[in-house]
């Protein structure tokens, strides 16, 4: 009899398992790196590697270490964890940034000396 991953985790495990999805899929993006290319250079099915970044439980250990390695090679699931790859850090700074309005009148007028 097949068992449901998600049925047996509480879900603090769950959120822990969504939580690495996430974590993947942005350092995948931060390092501009497709998920077809990815999962090819990891040796999953595309299928898997978006099981693997929306947190399926259900998925071996094992290929998750592998889509790390295609993503970033030489990073441990503890860097993905801390976040401690400069792309994210990058990407987080992309982010941050706000877009400019330009000044009303009114306060281009109070700026005048």
């Amino acid at each position: 009899m097949k068992v449901s991953q998600s049925a047996t985790l509480s879900a603090k495990q769950l959120d822990e398992c969504t939580r690495i999805g996430a974590l993947l899929a942005r350092l995948r993006v931060a390092r501009k790196v497709k998920q077809t290319d990815a999962a090819l250079r990891a040796g999953l099915s595309r299928n898997t590697a978006y099981r693997l970044e929306k947190g399926d439980p259900g998925l071996a250990i094992g290929q998750v270490l592998r889509y790390l390695e295609a993503i970033a090679p030489g990073s441990t699931l503890l860097d993905l964890l801390l976040e401690k790859d400069h792309a994210l850090r990058a990407l987080a700074a992309r982010e941050q940034t706000q877009r400019v309005r330009d000044l009303t009148a009114a306060e281009l007028k109070a700026l005048d000396f």
